[in-house]
């Protein structure tokens, strides 16, 4: 998207002419890197970040710890998966608007091809014993995960009772609504979005932010070799803010958008089921403040309750294959897609893997194309008003909303797992002590003991699967 001709990386920016030979690291490079990092990219938020921080900052030093904090810290600023994000930022800022292309894409791809063949063996063969006895499993685990989360994102946003009432009062507020009284989630967005507006008027300390997300540092004694993007390095002229530039990456961007859009809605009117997930799954991209587990229930409300893609118990079984698989935890309206084009039969009933790799691919397009809009366009825009507090403060109170957002999609989660299902997804009246006990022995690993994810959703999938053939489950 850019015009100018340099492909240097950003540190060539600070040296003489003299200097500029070919840049360390050249596109070819960075893209073996990205690749490899999509398929590993588990566990996560944090964990996507720390292995980043790990790969970037640590032992290829293409970035410095406060340059990758600063980029990181304007991830989180912006409504989207931050981690993809901040591949795409780094991407962006090494090697032009394609380098950001081809980070935030291959941070993307590896998970979609991975869902799609997941998703067609769990709509195909859903309810083989196995599969049942793995997913049984895995659903306590997720459900102690989402815990993890509200503790996690709380613990940073909300402080002390004491010294932030009022960010407290915005997260209980905000679990009400959602788990009880059926407020939409962008009422809530908008709702706290001003009272942290107002909030920075009367009471600005509250409104504070609290740092990013602590990524893991370098060890103790180390002396790190210059970064190729160090501390020093000026902005590189396509990172600067640039009127002429801001439109044409906005313009190709509406482009981008607006010709699917309208190729569906041509094909299939506005009311066809894959219109109506592009313009469902758009929304929910522009409004993803505080990552997947924010949206979440947003995606719930409408892939659920409003257009029935999908069923309740069929959400989380979805939300479970996409913490076994590297990518953006948001990757699940993949599987959502997936699901609801093969029940909707979105080209009939003679290619429904064809119609639900349709569905899935094109809600990962409308989801994720406002993430790369955001750095592309809005990153020099977000970096010249960091650390403003008339900017930051009604960010901070949707994080404080989200908390509680997160909250409520735990309650939805422990709920769905403490009653067994049965025909069409309804619930009895019997009482699932096993899977209650396996999210109680989850949520203890995760929070005193500190496990991975990934290590507790194997032992619970094996455990679901060993108790589902031993007729216990």
């Amino acid at each position: 998207m850019d015009t100018s001709n340099s492909s240097l990386p950003s540190s060539a920016y600070s040296r003489a002419p003299a200097e500029l030979a070919a840049p360390t690291v050249s596109l070819a490079e960075a893209f073996k890197f990205w690749l490899k990092l999509g398929f590993i990219s588990f566990g996560g938020p944090a964990g996507q970040i720390a292995i980043m921080h790990r790969e970037l900052v640590e032992e290829k030093r293409w970035i410095s710890e406060s340059r990758f904090l600063h980029a990181l810290n304007y991830c989180m600023l912006l409504p989207g998966p931050e981690a993809q994000q901040l591949a795409t930022y780094i991407g962006w800022l090494m090697h032009r608007s394609w380098g950001g292309v081809v980070a935030g894409a291959l941070f993307v791809l590896p998970s979609l091809f991975i869902l799609i063949g997941l998703s067609w063996v769990y709509a195909a063969f859903g309810n083989v014993p196995w599969v049942a006895g793995l997913l049984y499993g895995i659903k306590p685990a997720v459900a102690a995960i989402v815990l993890q989360a509200v503790h996690r994102i709380g613990s940073k946003t909300l402080k002390k009772p004491s010294l932030a009432p009022v960010l407290w009062a915005i997260a209980a507020i905000s679990f009400v609504a959602i788990a009880f009284l059926n407020v939409p989630f962008p009422a809530v967005v908008l709702a706290a979005a001003l009272t942290g507006w107002l909030g920075q008027r009367f009471a600005p300390r509250q409104f504070a932010a609290a740092g990013g997300h602590g990524a893991a540092k370098a060890p103790d004694g180390a002396l790190p070799r210059a970064a190729l993007i160090d501390d020093d390095t000026p902005t590189p002229p396509h990172a600067r803010f640039k009127r002429s530039r801001l439109a044409t990456v906005l313009a190709v961007g509406a482009l981008l958008w607006l010709l699917p859009m309208g190729g569906l809605i041509a094909w299939q009117g506005w009311s066809g089921a894959l219109t109506q997930m592009g313009w469902f799954f758009t929304k929910a991209a522009l409004l993803t403040f505080g990552g997947a587990y924010a949206v979440l229930p947003y995606v719930y409300q409408g892939a659920v309750a409003q257009f029935g893609w999908l069923t309740g118990p069929q959400m989380m079984d979805g939300l479970a294959l996409g913490e076994t698989t590297p990518g953006p935890l948001i990757m699940v309206v993949a599987f959502v897609g997936f699901v609801g084009g093969w029940a909707k039969q979105v080209l009939g009933p003679d290619a429904l893997f064809t119609g639900a790799a349709l569905a899935a691919t094109g809600v990962t397009w409308f989801t994720f194309l406002p993430s790369f809009v955001f750095i592309l366009a809005g990153g020099p825009l977000v970096e010249s008003t960091h650390g403003k507090l008339q900017f930051t403060a009604p960010l901070t109170a949707i994080t404080a909303a989200v908390v509680g957002v997160i909250a409520s999609l735990a309650l939805f989660f422990i709920v769905h797992i403490a009653y067994r299902t049965g025909a069409g997804g309804t619930f009895t009246s019997r009482i699932d002590g096993v899977a209650l006990a396996l999210a109680a022995l989850a949520a203890v690993a995760l929070l005193r003991y500190k496990w991975g994810v990934m290590p507790v959703i194997a032992g619970c999938a094996l455990a679901g699967l060993a108790l589902r053939l031993a007729g216990w489950a």
